[in-house]
């Protein structure tokens, strides 16, 4: 029983320690940039050895995309979170208020994932498959808004969501929630309308 119960206490100790290395990664990749931030520098702000960070993770390239997909599972959460059933246009308002709000915070330092996909152009690095994975996430959830909307192309009208989602992104760091936000509702809706009068033409 003394056994189990050391082994128990490893393996939570374990994941506290992973879940540490993941709190630092997310602060300092995100405010500092993720080649700037070297291992050693997380190493240091979490207090532990080499060997402890590389049992947790078997190099900086599998921290990063470990900081990606907890960003992912974070934003697709959040997506979830706006989702009105049976409304994609209150949907999309909840979103445009959302992106609004976060882009003009003052901690905000721009989509993590344009971010991370800037610094790794290669499409073949598991950090730009991750980028990639996540976008498509992104696409297929403002699609189903799409289709839901009666749009005859949701896959076209999501592209062009994630236009907007973008580009309000960066005007974030110009621009008042406010404003950001009655933006983009203004032109996800532009888009919808749009999409419905090519539908009854």
């Amino acid at each position: 029983m003394a056994t189990e119960t050391t082994g128990i206490e490893r393996r939570t100790g374990g994941a506290a320690t992973r879940a540490r290395i993941l709190d630092a990664a997310n602060e300092l990749f995100y405010a500092h940039g993720i080649r700037a931030t070297s291992a050693d520098r997380i190493i240091e702000q979490v207090g532990i050895t080499k060997v402890t960070f590389y049992r947790h993770f078997r190099s900086k390239s599998d921290l990063v995309v470990a900081y990606l997909e907890r960003q992912s599972a974070a934003e697709r959460a959040w997506l979830d979170s706006t989702t009105q059933e049976g409304d994609p246009v209150a949907s999309l308002r909840a979103i445009a208020a959302g992106i609004g709000a976060a882009s003009c915070a003052p901690s905000f330092r721009g989509c993590a994932f344009i971010n991370a996909a800037a610094e790794y152009p290669d499409a073949d690095d598991p950090v730009r498959i991750a980028v990639d994975a996540h976008r498509a996430a992104l696409r297929a959830h403002f699609s189903g808004l799409a289709a839901e909307s009666g749009a005859d192309d949701p896959a076209g009208v999501a592209d062009q969501f994630m236009i907007l989602r973008d580009g309000a992104m960066v005007n974030g760091y110009l621009s008042d929630a406010t404003t950001l936000s009655r933006s983009l509702e203004d032109g996800f809706l532009a888009i919808l309308t749009g999409a419905a009068r090519k539908l009854t033409d």
